[in-house]
């Protein structure tokens, strides 16, 4: 049988969004964590799961405790589980995650959140070049009907040193490639969430090829690595 996300876990956060504050927390402390360890056998099997068919090296399980140091929103915990795997570097590029949130809020996203400078520019610099094996893997309809396009942040315009008349500059002045599907609670819940997470993040695949080939490689087609 495949590990399930308890229901306890959306409840508590649910609980949590009303009582965000350390006393309340710490009476609490040990239901998280019990609550926690069931979570965390879950997204080690999303990790053994991505390993069936990619190179993951790491999957890092973020803490509830909020870094408050620099905001202005002083909550100290989240009101979410958040784990991200890593494929294996430098010959693979980009990575997966996932999102636990109550009141439909959890998703998995997957690609290029914060490129390195050079990434990016490498990126921006392919598409400038020749983006028609980016369009086509856009366009595949299995990747399309699970991930549809891209979301993210981009520039108004274009970024420095581009035309802002290039055909391809939709890809071009953006600043993150990633791809974002939502669940809903139900979603979440059921007993095949396991197996829908894994097949959504299979999809993916030719796009991870494709930009792994671009990022190790320079504008001539030459290995860097």
């Amino acid at each position: 049988m495949n590990p399930k996300i308890p229901k306890e876990a959306l409840e508590f956060f649910k609980v949590l969004q009303k009582n965000n504050d350390r006393d309340w927390f710490n009476d609490h402390k040990p239901e998280f964590k019990t609550i926690e360890k069931e979570v965390k056998t879950f997204y080690n099997a999303v990790l053994k799961n991505l390993n069936e068919h990619d190179d993951v090296d790491k999957l890092k399980m973020f803490r509830i405790y909020r870094d408050v140091r620099f905001s202005k929103d002083k909550l100290p915990y989240k009101t979410h589980f958040g784990g991200s795997f890593h494929r294996t570097k430098p010959k693979l590029r980009g990575g997966y995650y996932l999102h636990i949130q109550p009141n439909n809020e959890s998703f998995i996203a997957t690609g290029f959140w914060e490129p390195a400078p050079a990434d990016l520019l490498r990126m921006r610099k392919e598409f400038e070049m020749d983006d028609s094996e980016i369009r086509t893997i856009l366009k595949d309809k299995n990747l399309n009907s699970v991930w549809g396009g891209f979301v993210g942040d981009e520039v108004k315009t274009a970024p420095r040193g581009f035309d802002t008349d290039h055909k391809a500059i939709d890809l071009i002045k953006k600043k993150q490639y990633i791809f974002v599907k939502k669940y809903t609670d139900k979603e979440v819940l059921d007993e095949n969430f396991l197996n829908e997470v894994g097949t959504a993040f299979k999809t993916i695949r030719p796009y991870f090829n494709y930009m792994s080939d671009v990022l190790t490689t320079n504008l001539n087609g030459v290995s860097i690595i």
